[in-house]
């Protein structure tokens, strides 16, 4: 069994440099990477392509990248908790690609699974599909669109083993598996990581072979973007 356990996060992030593509797991706040993001942040390298569902928020997630003019582009689906954002985009500072959804989901797990590229009907006749292959498919249009190709993916997951293999907990199942083994190098911190042998073989949601480094992250705050609860009675 092929131990990828590192002792640290300086050790998770050797190669990364200026001008790479990252992939970020999470949805919102929700399951994203944070150690790695404040080795980004610490690190200070420049003209990053991010791919993640969000942007995060103003003074936390990928918000933080975006604090410190780390990001020249980023590829998103949903955007609107971040006012920094949102000044760099109507300023022409960042460069910002919208996809829909499951088209961003589709596309990273194409990457995973070594497929160049997939027809969807999401976006067809919109400014989505303009200047991209189209096709028709059982009297449905579809546009072609492209893997993604990132240098590294930053992964968060609940437990993971010594030999890569990881559990993800709740809404933090998001992204997260789709990005695994979608970019060169596959980067996972974790809350709890046990031996090899330790987790049972039916509860894994991503096997080792998509991983090539995992460390125990050495803090978590999970933050939450709107916190919403019931008035008393």
């Amino acid at each position: 069994m092929i131990n990828k356990e590192v002792d640290n996060i300086s050790e998770a992030m050797q190669g990364v440099s200026d001008n790479m593509t990252f992939m970020f797991g999470g949805f919102g706040l929700s399951g994203i990477p944070e150690n790695a993001i404040a080795e980004l942040v610490k690190l200070n390298i420049k003209g990053l392509t991010c791919i993640s569902n969000n942007a995060g928020v103003d003074d936390f997630g990928l918000g933080l990248l975006l604090q410190q003019k780390q990001i020249k582009k980023m590829i998103s689906s949903y955007v609107g908790e971040n006012d920094e954002f949102e000044r760099q985009m109507l300023s022409g500072e960042l460069d910002v690609e919208l996809i829909p959804q499951g088209t961003l989901a589709e596309r990273c797990r194409a990457a995973q699974a070594g497929f160049p590229a997939i027809y969807t009907p999401a976006g067809f006749g919109t400014e989505v599909a303009e200047g991209k292959e189209t096709r028709d498919f059982d009297g449905k249009m579809h546009v072609l669109e492209y893997a993604f190709k990132a240098d590294f993916a930053f992964i968060k997951a609940w437990k993971g083993d010594a030999a890569g293999n990881l559990i993800f907990k709740g809404t933090a199942r998001n992204f997260n598996p789709n990005m695994c083994g979608a970019a060169k190098v596959t980067v996972v911190e974790v809350e709890e990581l046990v031996p090899v042998g330790a987790l049972d073989p039916n509860q894994i949601h991503i096997p080792g072979i998509f991983v090539q480094r995992i460390f125990k992250g050495a803090h978590f705050e999970k933050r939450i973007e709107q916190r919403t609860v019931r008035q008393k009675a």
